[in-house]
């Protein structure tokens, strides 16, 4: 397996100082996105993300952990139009409920 070359901006943009915002994003399937982004370049940028899908299985990425066996930290930009947007107290309940990171 290749190294992730996205972990040191990914890093980078976890410990600046710049906002925070948090979006909830569902599919038809019963599976659920959340992703607290920060914005660069225009653009909203993932820095961490849940996903819980339709069997409630939880997986969380952030720079420490980009991907695994199940799926990945998204390596695009948010297309913030197609999500809806929930408070940082919604995202931090449920990425704790998830487990140590």
């Amino acid at each position: 397996m290749f190294p992730d070359l996205r972990q040191p901006l990914i890093k980078q943009l976890a410990e600046s100082g710049a906002p925070r915002r948090h979006w909830h994003a569902a599919d038809e399937d019963g599976g659920v996105w959340l992703f607290e982004s920060v914005e660069g370049d225009g653009e909203h940028w993932a820095i961490r993300q849940v996903e819980i899908d339709a069997r409630r299985s939880v997986h969380r990425y952030w720079w420490g952990l980009l991907q695994d066996d199940h799926g990945f930290l998204t390596d695009q930009p948010l297309e913030i139009w197609d999500l809806t947007e929930i408070t940082e107290e919604a995202f931090e309940a449920v990425w704790a409920a998830g487990g140590p990171a």
